[in-house]
């Protein structure tokens, strides 16, 4: 990991905390270890929202709903795993078996998943102005390359569409299946109590973000 730490410019303190970042809740299982990066991804998913609103508020002269919807494009599933298959972070994931899937990648959720926790590690062990720092090194190549972008961010079109026509919106999670560390979320979203929308992903944003884009292609055809 030395490697990594070394293309971060960053000298870490605790590896062990790293060595969580990196763990997924299927290889703590199997080897009996202590934590996974579930807690990590939490407080890592908060320190990139809090350094890409704090850098949108200083340098972009955008009003609240332009730069909610811009960080949300890099802050991001997509975005996330980008991020974290151009810094090689695959080598470091560690699986249990059931997860490894014949030898291939984690999948892009873990994947994005662990980048978040390497930034909560990052910001655990070394503080906020050094997360910050590497983030925006990350980051900011992304924002200012108009030759990359990411997924629309679904959710945030739809609830513009809803607020303007003074509509109710609500997500509704239909299905959960599959053990803890291997779910598949099925997800509605009802617009004034219709159903407007079905979403299927590994993760609840991810169902979500299926259910919008569906309800924006109804809408769409509707109007």
């Amino acid at each position: 990991m030395d490697e990594l730490f070394k293309r971060l410019k960053i000298k870490p303190k605790d590896k062990e905390l790293y060595k969580t970042a990196f763990s997924h809740s299927s290889y703590v299982n199997e080897h009996k270890a202590k934590n996974n990066y579930e807690r990590l991804e939490f407080l890592g998913d908060a320190v990139l929202d809090l350094v890409l609103a704090d850098y949108l508020y200083t340098h972009h002269k955008e009003d609240e709903g332009e730069m909610t919807k811009v960080r949300a494009t890099y802050v991001c599933e997509n975005a996330n795993y980008s991020y974290a298959m151009d810094l090689g972070l695959t080598k470091y994931i560690l699986v249990g078996h059931g997860e490894a899937r014949d030898g291939d990648m984690p999948k892009k959720a873990i994947i994005a998943d662990i980048f978040e926790a390497l930034m909560g590690a990052i910001y655990i062990d070394l503080g906020y102005s050094t997360a910050r720092n590497v983030i925006l090194r990350i980051v900011i190549p992304y924002m200012e390359n108009p030759d990359i972008t990411f997924f629309s961010d679904y959710k945030s079109s739809l609830q513009e569409f809803v607020q303007t026509e003074q509509k109710s919106l609500e997500y509704v999670i239909t299905k959960e299946e599959g053990p803890a560390h291997n779910k598949t979320f099925t997800m509605d979203v009802m617009i004034d109590q219709i159903v407007y929308g079905t979403g299927v992903g590994s993760s609840k944003k991810e169902a979500e973000q299926e259910a919008a884009k569906y309800a924006l292609e109804k809408l769409a055809i509707k109007r």
